[in-house]
């Protein structure tokens, strides 16, 4: 059999391969270059830029859990004057898709951001994350479905970057919310951020990270994920889904795949094994090569319930 076609659509922007290394987790890409072959993955998200720099939040900020890690940095970065000088011009050096992560304090900075973005070279489209749970200034604008398809609609009239809306697990109806955002005019959305959670040093009497709160991530939360995903996909089948959460292996990705996801970012995974996005895209092609399937986009969707007739 011949060489498996790994390239996905998502609307408008178009991979080499499904495996993005995630926002937060990949720094500006430049930290991780001697441990990655960048160019192998099907893109990369730097870490979220704000409109002004922010400190984030003190320390600690990160604590490991069962299966998992709290994290409460609180978008710490120099700002979007800062990235567009200093870090654009090598990301547009890497050899695959950047899709720039932003985060407002308002929907008047989500829009400003993304109209000094839109028509800078180098990005093939733009990451929305209106879901942190772990900052200062309670920048979660992502758990009301009227401010959330206001806020895509609003960024969507100034830039003409392929958009991707970040959504936060920690609401009641995540399909609403992902509606929201398709009827705003995203060109597809990533399920899921963090869960808000808490890890206690029962000794002290107080919560280990500074903030108190932190957002969950890794395997402990792939589960929900992946349902948040299947959900999704079933319930908007024309939305493009970039599924996150708990994502470490080939097989990981894959279950996302055929649950509906047409890409996944590698998040907590790349703390502990820098390699690990990269050894995924060699993974992926022999796991369906060894399936005997010629392209990866022949398994998107495919997942189908126990309770349906065969």
């Amino acid at each position: 059999m011949g060489e498996v076609d790994l390239h996905v659509t998502l609307g408008r922007l178009e991979l080499k391969n499904p495996v993005l290394a995630a926002s937060g987790t990949f720094g500006y890409v430049r930290e991780m270059a001697q441990f990655v072959a960048v160019e192998r993955l099907g893109g990369v998200i730097p870490k979220t830029v704000t409109f002004r720099p922010r400190a984030g939040n003190p320390t600690p900020r990160t604590v490991e859990t069962a299966s998992g890690m709290l994290n409460a940095i609180g978008l710490d970065n120099d700002g979007i004057d800062h990235f567009r000088a200093h870090h654009l011009p090598y990301l547009r050096t890497v050899g695959t898709a950047v899709i720039a992560n932003i985060a407002g304090e308002d929907v008047d900075q989500f829009v400003t951001m993304a109209a000094m973005l839109s028509d800078e070279p180098g990005l093939a489209a733009l990451e929305l994350n209106i879901s942190c749970p772990n900052v200062s200034h309670g920048l979660d604008l992502g758990t009301d479905a009227a401010v959330v398809e206001r806020l895509v609609r609003r960024v969507r009239a100034v830039c003409t970057l392929p958009l991707i809306a970040k959504l936060t697990p920690n609401v009641t109806d995540v399909v609403a919310i992902a509606r929201a955002a398709a009827d705003g005019g995203a060109d597809a959305v990533s399920l899921i951020n963090t869960l808000r959670g808490l890890a206690v040093d029962w000794r002290r009497g107080r919560p280990i990270l500074a903030y108190d709160y932190g957002g969950l991530s890794g395997p402990a939360i792939k589960p929900i994920a992946l349902r948040m995903v299947w959900e999704t996909a079933r319930a908007l089948p024309g939305l493009p889904i970039i599924g996150v959460g708990g994502i470490a292996t080939a097989d990981d990705a894959l279950e996302f795949l055929v649950a509906g996801a047409s890409a996944v970012q590698v998040g907590t995974a790349s703390f502990y094994d820098p390699s690990a996005s990269e050894t995924m895209v060699d993974q992926l092609a022999l796991r369906l090569a060894a399936q005997g399937t010629a392209s990866v986009r022949s398994i998107i969707g495919t997942l189908r319930s126990n309770r349906e007739p065969v």
